[in-house]
């Protein structure tokens, strides 16, 4: 057989089908109806688990937040050298790659994102990512470098979709970007760490 299944498996396909009609149907025109019938189970096996399609939404963050929220908390206790940091972007890129789907959700349902308020919780874990990266001492043009890092590494989710190729080869593009616009930013700092 494949893996082993984890303990939440009917959740998990709860939110991956719904993440799928999401993307198909549109959040607002996917019912919970639609869900159960797509995981061949009844409304009230699907509302054992959940009561909404808020609810699925906000599961599908707090679920994708933790892989960040333990980065971020690894990256705390960590040297603030360029090791860390190009570990940490590392890191990172691989925790949004993850995350694609559930990105393109927050593209499509920009209104439903900033309903249910899930869009501030990831604007405060990038603030929190770039506070790790960044030296707030450095020369202006190597904290924008710092901070470009990470949007390179958001946008490419987005701008790379019109550009042919690899997903996985242009996710290595896009994070050989980051990490060498880190190495630039670190190159100026002053050899202290």
């Amino acid at each position: 057989m494949g893996s082993t299944p984890r303990r939440g498996d009917t959740r998990q396909r709860i939110q991956d089908v719904a993440l799928t009609l999401f993307a198909q149907r549109g959040y607002e025109k996917t019912s919970l109806r639609e869900i159960a019938e797509h995981l061949e189970v009844t409304k009230a096996a699907l509302y054992y688990h959940f009561k909404t399609k808020e609810d699925i939404v906000i599961s599908l963050f707090q679920d994708l937040g933790q892989p960040l929220d333990e980065l971020l908390a690894w990256g705390e206790k960590q040297p603030r050298t360029l090791e860390t940091k190009l570990e940490l972007v590392r890191r990172y890129s691989a925790a949004l790659d993850n995350a694609a789907p559930l990105f393109r959700f927050m593209q499509e349902n920009q209104a439903t994102v900033r309903e249910l308020s899930i869009g501030q919780s990831f604007k405060e874990r990038m603030f929190a990512m770039s506070d790790l990266i960044r030296d707030p001492g450095a020369p202006l043009i190597d904290q924008v470098r710092c901070i470009t890092a990470l949007f390179s590494m958001h946008a490419g989710v987005f701008a790379l979709q019109t550009i042919e190729g690899d997903p996985e080869e242009k996710r290595e593009a896009v994070l050989e970007v980051a990490l060498d616009l880190l190495a630039q930013a670190h190159a100026a700092e002053p050899a202290e760490s």
